[in-house]
């Protein structure tokens, strides 16, 4: 997207002093306000007094030139960043109809109230997630030890570049997809019931967004790869 900003010259004040001062000069203000300033201006106006009048000054003819026009000003074209990601207004619209469908099937409901997993346990994915930046968040499966959940998040050059830094550093094993990089990492295990389980993390940096999933004995195959395929094309 190209925005574009017009420079506008300054413009210029031509006063011309007159022989003869007139008694009582006054000074005259021109004061442009905007919104809640209005009310206070209005107060200042209201409790002034007038100023005393004082004895003229004599003062000589003097004549000021008008300045010669300038040449005319050229709009500076700047160029903003283009927005590359647009966030998706719902969760239906991060998977293709066959991946929602497989989902819906397998392990209902979508964005269960009770479901309270983080798409993420990586302190900076979360520091990104938690920042005010713009996320969708969807997780499928009741509350219990089956389930997962994903958040898309806009994020900008910088916080792309900590990304993709803090990912292979805390272990995570990361190789191209698509246009973007995908990261993966998994934990197994036996928990104090003597039951395995299976944990992990699968995050994708895109063009202007990052897709973080955390899942727990639920990780169905393709499931990063259709985000990626609906969202990116």
């Amino acid at each position: 997207m190209r925005r574009t900003v017009n420079s506008v010259a300054d413009s210029t004040e031509v006063a011309t002093l007159a022989e003869g001062v007139k008694l009582g000069a006054r000074m005259v203000r021109r004061i442009v306000v905007t919104g809640a300033a209005t009310a206070a201006v209005v107060a200042l106006a209201t409790g002034c007094q007038p100023e005393p009048e004082q004895t003229p000054v004599p003062t000589s003819t003097q004549s000021v030139d008008a300045p010669t026009p300038g040449p005319s000003v050229t709009p500076i074209e700047t160029e903003l960043p283009d927005a590359a990601f647009e966030l998706p207004g719902s969760c239906e619209e991060i998977y293709s109809a066959e991946m929602r469908a497989q989902l819906q099937s397998t392990n209902p409901p979508l964005n269960d109230p009770g479901v309270t997993m983080l798409s993420t346990e990586n302190a900076e994915m979360l520091e990104i997630i938690h920042s005010g930046a713009p996320t969708l968040r969807c997780s499928w499966g009741q509350p219990s030890e089956f389930g997962l959940a994903t958040n898309v998040t806009v994020v900008d050059t910088a916080q792309a570049e900590a990304v993709a830094q803090a990912l292979p550093a805390a272990g995570f094993g990361c190789e191209p997809l698509g246009e973007g990089t995908v990261c993966r990492i998994e934990q197994q295990g036996i928990t104090l019931d003597d039951e395995e389980y299976a944990r992990g993390e699968t995050h994708y940096l895109g063009e202007g967004a990052v897709v973080t999933t955390a899942w727990i004995n639920f990780s169905p195959d393709g499931y990063t790869e259709d985000i990626v395929a609906t969202l990116w094309g």
